[in-house]
């Protein structure tokens, strides 16, 4: 079905036109409301099964179509892009089925609820020619630019660890986060964050080691250890916690403090650096890291612009949550 409007009446947009799958919180809080701030974005059609929710975000965003099958909106010729923001154990099986609409896909983390399925999204995206990016917004924030910069300058001497939370508490029991079949948990949710910002700064690391509690077969608490030679990320993160953010890079002279690494909102940020006596508050200015990756996905869609974080990335990303979920369950360390 279509409505308030049809296809064939979707207005003429410049730049990138985005189709969304599903009426998922974060697409209503977090992603429709960057989506109008990014230049060349536009959001055309939205899809749920759930007819009520997506007209309800059909009125708010202005948004000109609406389905009540994802596959109605994969059809939709006016669709360039679709953001995929569906419980984890959906994104495989969507982003195939954009990809070989040839729709570019912006797909929410972990890109899928394991490496086979990731590497069989990968393939097809690079198969059917389109952008696979998965929806790491942090990435895209000065203050990451920031740090990679000055650990590149020596600035803390050679990093010898990388240290990180993210953790928060679930409001409710029945929410998709704590739902095994759904590919919920900890490390799913929020780990994921740590481990990308541990590669981030670190490269891939050789082994894995993690340890967490379990209820109802979902991951409530997690914290693992990364092996990276030379080098180590320690992380927690949990459902069921109090809400806590940071990262720390310590290196041989010094150390980088990041209060908000991954959720910093709009506002401004604040990055300590150290280095013997001496210690540095860098202020950096608020702005929305969503909409800025959302502008880095048009650029490569429309300019040919290099992807910053290939496909390949979210990838082996996938391989390092593969790994310490393995050793969370069993209690012993995975090379990778």
């Amino acid at each position: 079905m279509t409505g308030p409007h049809g296809p064939e009446d979707a207005p003429r947009v410049e730049g990138l036109r985005w189709g969304i799958l599903g009426a998922a919180r974060i697409a209503r809080r977090r992603m429709l409301p960057a989506m109008r701030q990014a230049a060349r974005t536009a959001v055309v059609a939205i899809a749920s099964r759930r007819a009520d929710a997506a007209a309800e975000l059909a009125h708010e965003f202005a948004i000109p179509a609406v389905y009540g099958s994802y596959d109605e909106l994969l059809a939709d010729p006016a669709v360039d892009a679709v953001y995929n923001p569906l419980p984890n154990n959906l994104h495989a099986h969507w982003t195939i089925a954009a990809a070989r609409r040839g729709k570019h896909v912006l797909c929410e983390k972990p890109i899928a609820v394991s490496a086979a399925e990731a590497a069989a999204m990968v393939a097809a995206c690079r198969d059917a020619g389109v952008v696979l990016q998965e929806a790491f917004m942090y990435r895209f924030h000065p203050q990451i630019d920031e740090v990679r910069r000055r650990l590149a300058a020596g600035a803390i001497g050679d990093v010898r660890l990388v240290r990180s939370a993210f953790s928060f508490r679930v409001g409710r029991p029945d929410d998709i986060r704590l739902q095994a079949a759904l590919g919920g948990g900890g490390l799913m949710d929020v780990g994921c964050y740590c481990v990308s910002i541990s590669r981030l700064l670190l490269g891939e690391p050789a082994a894995a080691f993690a340890t967490a509690t379990f209820e109802r077969g979902v991951d409530v608490a997690l914290a693992g250890m990364l092996s990276f030679g030379t080098t180590t990320a320690q992380f927690d993160c949990g459902l069921l916690s109090p809400y806590r953010q940071f990262c720390e890079v310590v290196g041989t002279d010094g150390a980088i403090v990041v209060p908000r690494p991954f959720q910093p909102e709009d506002r401004p940020v604040e990055i300590t650096v150290r280095r013997g006596d001496h210690e540095e508050r860098l202020e950096i200015p608020g702005t929305n890291q969503y909409t800025l990756m959302l502008e880095h996905v048009a650029a490569c869609v429309i300019d040919g612009a290099v992807p910053r974080f290939p496909a390949d990335d979210a990838l082996a990303n996938m391989r390092t949550l593969d790994a310490l979920a393995q050793s969370a369950r069993t209690g012993e360390p995975v090379r990778l």
